[in-house]
């Protein structure tokens, strides 16, 4: 049987954390990573032991092995927010593991923490932000800017701003999030002509490209629920991009 993920929404603030998931391996499995803007913080625990690592954004889908009888926890933050000690730009397409005591506790810029679980993630979230580990940047003028050749001075000192808070350039946020939008609305139901007009993609070679490169599957896939194991499941809705 594929991954089932299980998902709740935070009761903090939104700017901090997007989605909290779950999900339990009871066979060796194979799990389809969808390309992401932000990142998470990925705790597992199989026979007792429990690992934890923070894991940036990516900039293209991939495929891991799920080792059978594993429990995960996911905190996919929200995009915009920092945790100090590690930087979205220095994880692009990759993982920083934590280290974690015998007691399994996780250590986190020095300090040990209480590991979260399902239901309590804002109790960690909240020690992180008081601590002043985890803050939200203030973009600001970032979010306006145009990816341009002939950028001002001032432009491309916002855009190199941007880059280093998210990690990723504008042009590839606006991609990734159209790519897993589109995936989202063909797993609703929607045929392809329907997303391509909704999201602006050129036609249907376009958005062949984009899912097989930021998604990890094709849109037949998708409509079968054959990606049943997936960890996209975004709530993006851009408008039509580059």
């Amino acid at each position: 049987m594929a991954l089932r993920f299980e998902h709740r929404d935070t009761d903090i603030d939104m700017s901090l954390v997007d989605r909290v998931w779950r999900t339990r391996s009871d066979a060796e499995e194979t799990m389809t990573s969808a390309a992401r803007t932000c990142w998470h913080l990925i705790l597992s625990r199989a026979q007792g032991r429990l690992l934890a690592s923070l894991r940036g954004p990516e900039t293209r889908a991939t495929t891991a092995p799920v080792p059978p009888g594993t429990e995960f926890l996911g905190v996919r933050f929200a995009f915009g927010a920092v945790l100090r000690p590690h930087p979205a730009a220095s994880i692009v397409d990759g993982y920083v593991p934590f280290p974690v005591t015998e007691s399994g506790r996780i250590v986190i810029g020095g300090e040990s923490w209480e590991a979260p679980t399902f239901e309590n993630v804002e109790h960690f979230v909240r020690r992180l932000q008081d601590a002043g580990l985890l803050v939200r940047s203030q973009l600001g003028d970032e979010e306006q800017i145009a990816e341009h050749p002939k950028a001002s001075p001032t432009e491309r000192t916002l855009q190199r701003r941007y880059r280093a808070i998210i990690g990723l350039s504008q042009t590839a946020v606006r991609q990734i999030d159209r790519a897993n939008a589109a995936a989202t609305m063909l797993r609703g139901g929607l045929d392809w002509r329907a997303v391509v007009e909704t999201l602006g993609y050129f036609d249907q070679a376009h958005l062949a490209h984009a899912l097989r490169r930021y998604v990890g599957c094709t849109a037949r896939e998708l409509q079968a629920d054959h990606f049943a194991a997936m960890s996209f499941l975004y709530k993006t809705h851009p408008g039509p991009g580059s």
